[in-house]
């Protein structure tokens, strides 16, 4: 197991807004994922698990959702770790366009 991948997407939305959002687009970040796709997701509280399967791996996706952050955590199965910094990269980059 990789170290999990941690990113910050701040916005002035407040909590139940961003949760909106969220729902409307989280499928997008499997995209991510070469061949990802949502499998399975939960919302508990302000909190949103799913995993997403591509290239015969599952990776692990948690979102909490605060007034004026999303603390984003994907944590990667080893053999996707080559991939940890270009996702960084790209959740930085595009994240907050799920909160658009």
């Amino acid at each position: 197991m990789s170290q999990p991948i941690e990113v910050d997407l701040p916005h002035k939305l407040g909590k139940q807004a961003a949760k909106a959002r969220i729902e409307g687009g989280f499928g997008k970040l499997a995209s991510y994922i070469p061949g990802g796709s949502v499998t399975q997701h939960q919302w508990t509280g302000d909190r949103l698990d799913f995993t997403v399967e591509g290239m015969g791996q599952r990776v692990a996706v948690a979102l909490d959702v605060t007034d004026a952050n999303v603390h984003a955590t994907f944590v990667l199965p080893a053999l996707l770790a080559m991939f940890a910094e270009p996702l960084r990269q790209k959740l930085q980059k595009e994240g907050p366009k799920l909160l658009e």
